[in-house]
């Protein structure tokens, strides 16, 4: 069973950066594609970037496209969001997700979600 636990949010100024870490305790790490979401208040929850089972495979939403990178670590478990130039537009919970043996990046088809954590981004 997939056991998903974010890490690495916190409070930035605009321009700063922050990288997520999202490790995974209980399943077959290979097996899923991850996502990040994110959901401000009042907001619908939106894709932010997708990763491929082998990490060969990117995705990412306009809105963070030059400025958020996704990435994994098979071996130890663990998928990343390094993020960039933030702005105060960034500012949500953020979510991994995994979805297993199938390309989306649709949050609907996202089985495994973890805690979410917070990204707080001043002007």
């Amino acid at each position: 069973q997939v056991h998903l636990v974010e890490s690495g949010g916190g409070l930035v100024q605009a321009g700063g950066s922050l990288r997520l870490s999202c490790a995974d305790s209980g399943g077959t790490f290979t097996y899923y594609t991850m996502g990040w979401f994110r959901q401000a208040p009042g907001k619908e929850r939106e894709f932010v970037a997708a990763i491929s089972r082998s990490g060969s495979t990117t995705s990412s939403a306009d809105s963070v496209k030059g400025r958020f990178t996704i990435s994994r670590d098979n071996a130890k478990n663990t998928a990343y969001l390094q993020m960039n130039s933030l702005k105060p537009e960034d500012t949500a919970v953020y979510y991994c997700a995994a979805v297993k043996f199938r390309w989306t990046t649709s949050h609907n088809e996202y089985n495994y979600w973890g805690q979410g954590t917070q990204v707080t981004v001043s002007s």
